[in-house]
């Protein structure tokens, strides 16, 4: 990457599809992006494939004109080489081959869960933390040993994000379905401050170091057909998904002996999750870090500071490796850079 010039990165994992900028300090900037929202049921991949192809090149001039660059200003263009939804990592990574030939610029695929950790850490000044890795598609609890982030634990079904979607999606609330979740269950509590759980008890979805969301979406749903209002459900549902995510978060600081714990992913928004996070690390004599929210939800600016960061490092993806991967792990990149 030559000095003076600036990086690109592209994410389009899921839903999202964002083009970020990190100047040639390293330092990132706001991306710009569009997501897909369906007007019922979930998200499908072709048609989330297809709103990023009709989005590509929009992004790509309004990114650069939020900066005031041309493309003769961009040195390097990273893109989310999984993992994610098949479809919609294949247009970013055609648009990024795309960009790389035509600017003859390095190309750098970058591993979506690695880059989150990596935008929490730039953003918060953190040192070696365990972050809590609280996504729609996925939920681990990760940490850096020998090398590698590894996976201390994770789910076995569903990530909690797309729990609380389809809960939502249950009750007729559109997506994202989580904002919503939250706002309900913080007016239930604010009007009932002497609340208890009983009666709106949920399975504890803690599998060991392991989580498992589908029963208690399965249990929320009873309470809902039981009669129980919406808010108060939500809460309880918060409680008891958010508590099970600390709980496991905490075991893997006692564990691998590190004292800040990060969260990341679009999750980590929740006021509720934080505030659990931040209490839970002062019991234990830690701290909590969380990103700016516009870096927890997915953004294609982490992707271009991992971009950046490994390209420092030396690494660049020939053409001929630039397929996407959308079952990748946490643990397949090789940390070479700290």
């Amino acid at each position: 990457m030559d000095e003076g010039k600036w990086t690109i990165g592209i994410e389009s994992t899921a839903h999202t599809f964002s083009f970020g900028l990190v100047d040639p300090d390293g330092i990132p900037y706001p991306s710009v992006g569009d997501t897909i929202k369906p007007l019922e049921g979930g998200i499908h991949p072709r048609e989330a494939a297809d709103h990023h192809r009709d989005y590509a090149a929009e992004l790509f001039r309004r990114v650069l004109e939020s900066q005031n660059l041309s493309s003769n200003d961009i040195g390097a263009i990273a893109y989310s080489q999984g993992p994610g939804l098949g479809p919609c990592l294949r247009i970013g990574a055609s648009v990024a081959r795309t960009l790389s030939s035509k600017l003859e610029v390095p190309l750098i695929g970058v591993n979506h869960c690695v880059a989150h950790i990596e935008i929490g850490r730039q953003q918060c000044d953190c040192d070696d933390p365990v972050l809590l890795y609280v996504s729609g598609g996925n939920t681990q609890v990760i940490a850096k040993l020998q090398g590698k982030y590894r996976v201390l634990g994770e789910t076995l079904d569903i990530g909690i994000g797309n729990m609380l979607d389809k809960f939502a999606r249950q009750q007729g609330i559109p997506f994202p379905g989580g904002p919503v979740i939250e706002k309900l269950a913080k007016e239930y509590i604010d009007e009932h401050p002497d609340a208890t759980l009983n009666g709106l008890e949920l399975p504890y979805p803690v599998r060991g170091m392991d989580l498992a969301f589908s029963g208690i979406l399965t249990a929320a749903q009873r309470l809902i057909e039981k009669g129980h209002s919406i808010g108060a459900v939500c809460w309880s549902l918060q409680e008891h998904a958010f508590a099970a995510c600390i709980e496991v978060a905490e075991r893997a600081l006692a564990h691998s002996g590190k004292k800040e714990v990060l969260l990341g992913g679009g999750v980590a928004c929740n006021n509720r999750l934080r505030e659990m996070s931040t209490l839970m690390a002062q019991e234990r004599e830690s701290t909590s870090h969380a990103p700016p929210r516009m870096y927890c939800i997915d953004n294609g600016t982490m992707i271009g500071l991992l971009g950046y960061i490994e390209l420092k490092a030396g690494r660049k993806t020939p053409f001929e490796s630039s397929g996407i991967d959308q079952y990748m792990r946490t643990d397949d990149t090789i940390v070479i850079w700290s």
